[in-house]
């Protein structure tokens, strides 16, 4: 069986370890395997080649894809699509692993639809926010650049008795600022999920003031759009200075933490043993378990954050709990 994998989207830490347990996996059980370079756009334009132990020879320490990615719109067009399919034939690709989000895999399954080619899905979003799946490639490398940043930031905001207001990714998902904000002891944690109060966050600040508070850490996801007027709040409401850290691309790569690399492990065994027996199927880890389910179940279930962490959090954000 000739098997190809490939990254889509954006860019997750722990792709690399991925990609080299895919290999591993593949030659131990006497498949052969290839990889897709440029995600999509390297289906269509046939950049597709086999695999060795040479090919992933250290890459497991390093962020981003050695087989690089790609967003891919001439994939919408079919004509394309059968370009991407033939290529496949070429060389003898039986079936597909894609690393990516619930675009990707939207993605593969019209491709099977129209061509029956089998595939499997593992979640890579650093967003974290495919439904019924707790843990994607590289949620945890990117939360811990988050933790990083956050630790250096607060040692010169206490020097300076100053507010920082953090952007986090999350452009829809606020997932890493939730959980950045309550494990790094943030003060404010804004995300588009839910509504915040910022008067209650004023008398909560002025009673930490007055108790001897020096310094804020605020965290406010990106599609909440407000990380300047938060930074005019803190001085305007507060008399407090204050600066902006907009985290960016960063969040994307760093060293794959351990976890990281148990986890895409993992997620790499558990589709390569099913390829042959249930395909086309998203491979999903929900409740301490790997578990595979179909496109449609995820695609109709909307994604929702973790009650608990959001309870923790509802006093960073204005609301009584």
């Amino acid at each position: 069986m000739n098997i190809a994998i490939l990254t889509s989207g954006g860019d997750s830490s722990g792709m690399n370890p991925a990609i080299k347990k895919f290999v591993e996996v593949c030659i131990y059980k006497n498949y052969t395997p290839y990889f897709v370079y440029d995600g999509l756009e390297g289906l269509i334009d046939g950049k597709i080649k086999k695999a060795s132990f040479k090919s992933v020879s250290s890459i497991i320490s390093k962020g981003g894809t050695i087989i690089r990615s790609s967003r891919s719109k001439r994939w919408f067009d079919k004509n394309y699509r059968k370009i991407a399919y033939q290529n496949l034939k070429k060389h003898k690709i039986d079936a597909l692993i894609i690393l990516g989000g619930d675009g990707s895999f939207r993605a593969l399954d019209i491709f099977y639809k129209e061509f029956k080619i089998p595939f499997m899905g593992i979640p890579a979003t650093i967003d974290n926010d495919i439904s019924l799946n707790e843990y994607s490639i590289g949620t945890d490398t990117a939360l811990n650049v988050i933790r990083h940043a956050i630790d250096n930031i607060r040692d010169t905001a206490s020097s300076f008795n100053r507010a920082f207001v953090i952007e986090t990714m999350g452009r829809e998902c606020g997932y890493l600022a939730l959980t950045s904000a309550v494990a790094n002891g943030a003060e404010m944690c804004l995300i588009p999920e839910v509504k915040y109060n910022l008067d209650n966050l004023k008398k909560r600040f002025l009673r930490g003031i007055k108790n001897g508070r020096k310094y804020f850490i605020a965290i406010v996801a990106e599609g909440v759009n407000k990380t300047n007027y938060i930074k005019d709040w803190f001085e305007k409401e507060l008399d407090f200075e204050s600066r902006i850290t907009v985290l960016g691309h960063i969040q994307r790569g760093g060293n794959p933490t351990v976890m990281e690399r148990l986890r895409a492990a993992e997620f790499i065994e558990t589709a390569l043993l099913n390829i042959e027996k249930i395909p086309n199927k998203i491979v999903t880890f929900y409740k301490e378990k790997f578990i595979l389910r179909e496109l449609e179940e995820i695609l109709n279930t909307p994604y929702s954050l973790n009650e608990k962490m959001l309870f923790l959090a509802k006093p960073l954000m204005g609301i009584e709990r």
